[in-house]
């Protein structure tokens, strides 16, 4: 059989199986049948049907050429026993078990170079960015999910240990699975040794403000002054504030009071049915202008610093806009951590997002019902299959391992549902259209939004490998505000990178003080060029600067809230406490 013919009958599967099974493969993400917590997509444009997929030619002959000659060495080498055992760096296969295992090791072997050899193919495609995007997406969810780790019969470890505990493993496994069904989510972490305001989210404060939106937290001092301008932290209202307050030691609304600062923070309520009718603008204003009216009703502060994290930026830039339009500025300095308010560069994320997709979440939601929060967290789990998905499977039921105690995934599993008319809104407006940068576009709360009218002086944090805020797309804000902006770039990712207390003395983070006062270049990589990279946290240079506009120190107060706002009960609250 002429092997070029074979070759390209295999593309041509290749591009077949894409375009008949890419729902099936986005099974973790979208479509009828499947988990709703992400848009439909479609290799195709709104309505259109999969398009007929173009391959590189030279690339296809050398992957062509590539995979001939190593299945050949392969095979070669299963038949006659020969050769020295495979290195596999691949840490699914590292254990001595699968080196010892014949039949496990050739499966590990084979399962490598077709993994290599269908990325090759999807790096082959020829086509516009996104339609490569969505392509490797696919094959990198098949290929996670087909891995011979996953499968007992095929899983030497897994074996090993059912043989070394005469089949105690299974059974627990068995056990782990039936546990994990009833709670509706794979265990990342032993949840049971967690309790929110027990070992979790225990810096001491008082509820001093709630509506149905959110409960207002005010924390204890740590110091006998403090700086007279208080300060507003709004959380994103995907997941739980307490990211920020998981240990006293890597706490950053702890770090915030001990520098001097009067900390309130917004705990999201977690929506429920009675919720499912809220838009986008209630939460603007029923929630991040709310807190910030209250905030400066208690501590009689004309103005108030205030910071956003993830979404929760982009819900305080926008409230700050409504704000300014207007004519009311209560906020002297923004702090924005992750947050997008130009949603250009979303990274990974763009591959859910089109016309289609848009239009299938506000048919669904877009007028009531809520988007569970469960589904959302497989979403984002599945953005790195390995490692937080199939990891799991393997370690919980394959080899009926309890997975260790880990605050950071107990925070991760416990999940928040969103309200559908506020999803649907904010797909469109933000994720597919991005009107928050066009001037006027937007319209919230009755007022025009323009990004040009918040002339605060703004602290802007990026992680360099986070996924879920592109570094370029947290640099853009620097692109946006017109007022003076310090810019900081930091080491890993999107909550690793942030919760990095300087005790630790770990990871490093970026700085820029080279270029003309108040000139970013366009590109976050143009601006990295010149800039120089600081061991440890960047929590010191964020407190410095926020020093600096936090005004005279002040004796704190003794109580907490007001005369008019009484201490409702002890923080962390009942709010966060609610499960999805």
């Amino acid at each position: 059989m002429n092997s070029d013919a074979s070759w390209a009958g295999a593309a041509q599967q290749f591009q077949e199986t894409l375009g008949a099974g890419w729902q099936q493969a986005m099974g973790a993400f979208s479509g009828a049948g499947m988990p709703p917590g992400f848009p439909q997509i479609s290799l195709a444009g709104p309505g259109a049907a999969a398009p007929v997929l173009q391959f590189d030619a030279a690339k296809l002959q050398a992957l062509q050429k590539d995979y001939l000659e190593e299945a050949a060495a392969l095979w070669n080498q299963a038949l006659t026993g020969g050769g020295d055992a495979p290195a596999f760096s691949d840490r699914r296969f590292s254990s001595d078990a699968w080196k010892s295992n014949p039949v496990s090791k050739f499966s590990a072997a084979a399962y490598l170079l077709n993994a290599r050899t269908l990325m090759g193919l999807a790096e082959a495609v020829e086509g516009d960015e996104k339609t490569r995007a969505r392509v490797r997406f696919a094959v990198e969810q098949w290929m996670a999910a087909a891995a011979p780790s996953n499968f007992l019969a095929l899983n030497a470890e897994a074996q090993q240990k059912a043989i070394a505990t005469q089949g105690e493993s299974i059974a627990q496994g068995i056990t782990n699975l039936l546990h994990d069904i009833r709670q509706g989510h794979v265990s990342m972490t032993d949840e049971s040794v967690f309790e929110v305001g027990k070992n979790v989210a225990t810096t001491e404060g008082a509820v001093v403000f709630e509506n149905e939106f959110f409960q207002l937290l005010e924390y204890k001092p740590l110091t006998d002054k403090v700086h007279e301008r208080p300060f507003l932290l709004v959380p994103p209202c995907i997941n739980k504030f307490y990211i920020l307050d998981l240990q006293p030691d890597n706490s950053f609304i702890r770090y915030a009071v001990a520098q001097g600062h009067r900390t309130f923070v917004v705990s999201w309520r977690n929506p429920d049915e009675s919720m499912s009718d809220k838009t986008w603008d209630d939460y603007i204003e029923n929630a991040a202008i709310e807190a910030i009216h209250v905030v400066q009703d208690i501590t009689g502060a004309k103005t108030i610093n205030a910071l956003g994290f993830c979404v929760g930026g982009t819900i305080l830039g926008t409230a700050l806009a409504v704000l300014a339009a207007r004519g009311e500025k209560p906020v002297a300095s923004v702090t924005l951590l992750t947050s997008l308010l130009d949603f250009t560069d979303t990274g990974i994320l763009d591959i859910f997002i089109d016309e289609t997709s848009v239009k299938y979440r506000e048919a669904e939601m877009g007028k009531g019902g809520l988007l569970k929060g469960q589904d959302l967290a497989s979403t984002f789990s599945f953005l790195r299959p390995n490692d937080l998905v199939w990891n799991y499977v393997v370690g919980n039921y394959l080899k009926g391992e309890t997975p260790p105690p880990f605050d950071l995934l107990y925070w991760n599993s416990d999940s928040t549902n969103l309200p559908g008319p506020f999803y649907a809104w904010y797909l469109r407006n933000t994720y597919y259209e991005n009107n928050l940068v066009k001037p006027g576009k937007a319209v919230v709360c009755g007022e025009k939004i323009d990004l040009r009218k918040i002339d605060m002086p703004v602290y802007i944090y990026g992680s360099r490998e986070d996924h879920i805020v592109p570094i370029g797309g947290a640099y853009a804000s620097t692109q946006q505000l017109p007022g003076k902006k310090r810019f900081v770039m930091g080491a890993s990712g999107h909550i690793a990178g942030v919760i990095n207390p300087p005790a630790k003395k770990k990871r490093s983070f970026w700085t820029n003080d080279k270029l003309p006062a108040g000139k970013f270049p366009p590109a976050s990589a143009d601006w990295l060029k010149t800039a120089t990279e600081h061991p440890g946290s960047w929590w010191t240079d964020w407190a410095a600067w926020l020093k600096g506009h936090a005004g005279k120190q002040i004796a704190a107060p003794k109580n907490y809230g007001s005369r008019t706002y009484k201490v409702i009960e002890p923080a962390p609250g009942r709010y966060v406490k609610v499960k999805a």
